[in-house]
């Protein structure tokens, strides 16, 4: 087996051709001539020392090895494709790409107007944004699908380098008519006596909640679960019950869903945001830029 001898067209051809079940019209897709298309066929036959398509009057089959083969040669030139589509950015001028996985907290307060700035003031570096789960943003990172991470406090980070980022505060929202409606604060044991509008369990918000409940030896009663601080507004203004957003994400919704805002008394309302990476001293030149610029302008 000569693996050297084994080139992207020659696989593209057979890639074709597996998916045609046949040479002609593989050959016909790749712009070669039949007789070169089954030369650079059998040449990769020799190269690799193993037969990978059973010939007949009705066009080709596939044999075990040319099964495996096929799976192998999809992944290679996908691979192929990304790397073409991501150095064709550099060779227009790009000099840079970060790969952002950020919160939904972060992603509707802060980022919006921080990642905009950014991009005026350093026009060759993109930024590609991913919203997630906190836990999930953790895990992106250590395992290098993220160059960094913005989750929030609580959040298991073992193995991350971590930095502050930005503090936010926990609000109540009810709508109008609620029995809380007119309170300026609240207790959580006096919250907890309603339904609940919540994200999913597995964000770090819902988690928060449910621990809060717990400690009280109580249960949180959620009503229903919906993926978006606009969502859980929208359920709030229905009547389906009450909710706890971030104060600044909530702003926006107040007067036009008629909601209400009310303060939880409680130390636990108060949240840091934090930016985690690998290894801080590893990081690109444009990643620490934008690191930087979040900081900065937080």
């Amino acid at each position: 087996m000569n693996l050297h001898r084994v080139d992207l067209v020659s696989l593209s051809l057979f890639s074709l051709v597996a998916r045609t079940g046949s040479i002609s019209k593989g050959a016909a897709l790749a712009a070669l001539a039949v007789g070169a298309a089954s030369k650079r066929l059998s040449d990769l036959e020799r190269s690799l020392g193993t037969t990978l398509l059973e010939r007949h009057s009705r066009g080709v089959t596939l044999t075990e090895a040319g099964l495996a083969l096929q799976r192998h040669a999809q992944r290679i030139l996908s691979d192929v494709d990304q790397m073409a589509a991501d150095l064709s950015d550099y060779a227009s001028g790009l000099t840079g790409v970060v790969r952002l996985w950020a919160n939904t907290s972060a992603v509707t307060q802060f980022l919006p107007a921080q990642i905009s700035g950014f991009g005026r003031a350093n026009p060759r570096i993109r930024i590609e944004l991913e919203e997630a789960d906190s836990n999930d943003i953790v895990v992106a990172v250590l395992d290098g699908r993220a160059d960094l991470g913005i989750f929030a406090d609580r959040t298991p980070a073992l193995g991350l380098h971590v930095l502050t980022y930005r503090h936010d505060r926990l609000a109540l929202v009810a709508p109008a008519g609620h029995p809380l409606a007119r309170r300026k604060a609240v207790r959580w044991e006096q919250a907890v006596e309603y339904d609940f509008v919540t994200l999913a369990k597995a964000t770090s918000l819902a988690k928060r909640l449910e621990m809060e409940t717990e400690k009280l030896g109580r249960r949180l009663k959620n009503r229903i679960q919906v993926r978006s601080f606009d969502a859980m507004c929208r359920m709030v203004a229905a009547g389906m019950g009450i909710a706890v957003l971030p104060d600044e994400a909530v702003e926006p919704l107040l007067k036009p869903l008629d909601l209400r805002r009310i303060a939880i008394d409680e130390t636990w309302s108060d949240r840091t945001l934090l930016i985690g990476v690998r290894d801080l001293d590893a990081l690109s030149r444009h990643v620490r830029v934008f690191i930087d610029h979040l900081c900065q302008t937080g």
